[in-house]
């Protein structure tokens, strides 16, 4: 108990690059406890609000990242000067191309200099090393603290650089006007529930939120309760379980598991991405709704799609109105013809592949998409809607969908293209499984979290709402208790060392 204790207040203390906060650790529930303490002072009057929660912010991705912090503050006024030249309405357009190439060109530093320095060394047989440029001169200024052979990814650089891009193009075609006040600005680029894993918030959306009333009702607070405990359990109790005693071990070693158990492990990180991903998602709008913020629905039962364009309405939906708004419809979109309204759709999902990480795999994976999605236009065309949907038609669908998807995300999630190819290998080859009764029993666990996934991500939008509205109508001592008991089983059945979220990666 003192050593869990003294490791807590090591991490509010200063930032462990060994045990960074997560927002499923305590110490960030202590944080965000003495963050609603002092809240109650300065809720009141918007400037105070806002400077107060960009600070709380600041401090909880310095315990995250470190020294990335500095990288965060620079993009915060690097991209406020240039939406105020921007604003200007003079030369807007160089003045954005520059903004979003610099934007991009540190984007593509920290994330990308190992994937084209190997594509090179493959491609032309040559021996291209990266060199930590920011790092050295970092050490010019500091007696050597940075590795200058090594370049370390920022947590949320690729959320928040797509949400600086958006808010500049924003500015340039007069969606939104530009913040004058650099701390608000900041704010909304920093904001700590959406900041490290998205959703990708708009200006338009955000903004006129930060001078607003603060304003917070019962059945909002008991929403927001609701979604964090939802959160949590989704992403402690169900992807980390299923992280670390199923699908981890499959995509680790393929072939020494059958073609049944790698389907299913398969199967089982379609639920692990989603409960992961979508759980991150209901704690930051959660977080945010008590703190008097609104920010959008990041899922809408993304595999109850029936079609990979319906896939694409209900999953990560900020960055699929992202990538339509800020590259598609620039692209051309549907203006230029079919074939180039094709070729657009997959240069987007291809690209979008990218923006998830530095891979082939994850080109593939974007590819996969573009293609798919591409072949739906072109059946719907021809079909021109002459089938009548039904019930029946509809689950085949939506079964069909949930197989292109999961097997999909084969690429995205192995680490390497011989732990694709093993994986396909073994569903061909060797799909029965050889297990005494002993095997199954020790089974029985993952597969009952595994029946918890699906029922999860099929269960009746209907019921779910039920449910909601059930926990807001109880009186707030029965929903204290709902949310301590359900706590406790949380941190019962979740792993000792925290898990980071998935999209922490990208």
């Amino acid at each position: 108990m003192e050593e869990q204790l003294s490791k807590i207040i090591r991490q509010l203390i200063s930032y462990q690059a060994d045990n960074p906060m997560f927002y499923t650790g305590i110490a960030f529930w202590v944080v965000f406890a003495f963050t609603l303490a002092f809240y109650s002072i300065v809720y009141q009057k918007s400037i105070l609000r806002n400077s107060y929660l960009l600070v709380i912010s600041w401090y909880i991705y310095y315990q995250m990242n470190g020294a990335f912090l500095s990288l965060l503050i620079f993009s915060c006024l690097f991209n406020y000067g240039f939406g105020l030249l921007i604003d200007r309405r003079r030369k807007t357009r160089f003045w954005l191309i520059s903004a979003v190439s610099f934007n991009l060109l540190l984007l593509v530093y920290f994330k990308y200099s190992y994937f084209f320095a190997d594509t090179a060394n493959l491609l032309f047989d040559t021996n291209y090393q990266v060199f930590n440029w920011l790092g050295w001169i970092l050490n010019q200024l500091s007696e050597g603290v940075a590795d200058v052979h090594s370049i370390v990814l920022p947590i949320g650089i690729s959320f928040y650089t797509f949400q600086a891009i958006s808010y500049l193009s924003d500015v340039r075609y007069q969606r939104v006007e530009a913040v004058r006040n650099p701390l608000d600005f900041s704010f909304y680029l920093s904001f700590f529930p959406q900041l490290v894993a998205g959703p990708i918030v708009r200006a338009a959306a955000f903004i006129p939120q930060l001078y607003q009333k603060y304003r917070l009702t019962n059945k909002e607070l008991s929403h927001a309760v609701f979604l964090i405990l939802k959160g949590l359990f989704k992403k402690m109790v169900i992807a980390d379980f299923l992280a670390l005693n199923f699908v981890d071990r499959i995509f680790e070693a393929p072939g020494a598991y059958s073609g049944l158990e790698n389907l299913l492990g398969i199967y089982g990180y379609s639920i692990q991405i989603y409960c992961d991903f979508s759980g991150y998602t209901d704690i930051a709008i959660g977080l945010a709704l008590i703190l008097g913020y609104k920010i959008p629905v990041n899922f809408n039962a993304p595999y109850c799609a029936n079609s990979l364009t319906d896939f694409w309405h209900r999953w990560h939906i900020s960055l699929s109105l992202w990538l339509r708004d800020y590259l598609y419809i620039p692209l051309g979109g549907n203006r230029k013809g079919n074939f180039r309204t094709h070729l657009n759709l997959i240069i987007t999902m291809v690209l979008g592949g990218l923006w998830h990480g530095a891979s082939w795999r994850f080109i593939i994976w974007g590819g996969i998409h573009g293609i798919g999605l591409s072949l739906e236009k072109l059946f719907q065309k021809v079909s021109k809607s002459s089938i009548r949907p039904n019930k029946f038609r509809r689950f085949i669908a939506v079964f069909v969908t949930f197989q292109l998807v999961s097997l999909a995300w084969v690429f995205f999630r192995a680490s390497d293209q011989e732990t694709i190819y093993r994986i396909f290998y073994q569903l061909r080859q060797h799909f029965i499984p050889h297990l005494n009764q002993e095997g199954l029993v020790a089974y029985l666990p993952t597969l009952l979290v595994l029946l918890l996934g699906f029922i999860l991500i099929w269960f009746p939008y209907d019921a779910k709402e039920k449910i909601r509205g059930l926990f807001i109508r109880q009186h707030i001592t029965v929903q204290i208790i709902i949310s301590v008991l359900l706590a406790l089983l949380i941190q019962a059945v979740s792993s000792a060392e925290i898990q980071p979220f998935i999209y922490f990666r990208f």
